[in-house]
């Protein structure tokens, strides 16, 4: 009987890899056995004699991993990961709800556009509660000409922003950092 409880103990990690070898990690990850998540946006690139539609990597050079911590070494020593994201010497922990923000965003590649008027503004937390973003939680920016929602992804220092009808947003309290 394992009495042990793996879910709880369980964090999602940041692995760095070598550059352009998130897909190869992953693969290698998921064959091992290791919980992977790597967020990819489809892009249209452009050759002398075609185009052509490729995913790419929505963050260029990290691949996620839900694991215990102690057993990180499992995921460093896949061939093609370089070391994990620290903070304070530590591995950062990255939190569930940007794990399902970097999901959302990965699911979608559709562009909006401002339909009507919510009483939103600059730096209020918002969730996205219709379309393909549904669940989306993040800042929002405004500027002149439309409502950009910046999705801060704290633990990586990273940050991505999406245009989204207003009509689409509904005022959140700000969330406790866990």
């Amino acid at each position: 009987m394992n009495l042990t409880k793996p879910d709880k103990n369980k964090n999602w990690y940041a692995i760095f890899t070598k550059s352009r070898f998130e897909k190869k990690v992953y693969e290698r990850m998921i064959e091992n056995d290791i919980e992977a998540f790597l967020p990819l946006i489809k892009t249209i690139r452009q050759w002398s004699d075609r185009k052509k539609t490729v995913q790419l990597p929505l963050i260029p050079s990290y691949v996620f991993v839900q694991m215990n911590e102690r057993d990180l070494y499992k995921a460093i020593s896949i061939p093609g990961a370089v070391n994990v994201l620290k903070h304070l010497k530590k591995p950062a922990k990255v939190r569930d709800y940007e794990i399902e923000n970097l999901k959302i965003l990965s699911d979608s590649n559709e562009k909006f556009e401002i339909t009507n008027n919510v009483s939103v503004v600059s730096g209020d937390n918002v969730e996205v509660t219709k379309g393909p973003f549904m669940g989306l939680i993040a800042v929002c920016e405004k500027t002149s000409s439309s409502h950009r929602v910046v999705v801060n992804i704290e633990s990586l220092g990273s940050g991505f922003s999406v245009n989204i009808p207003l009509s689409f947003l509904r005022k959140i309290e700000k969330k406790s950092k866990v």
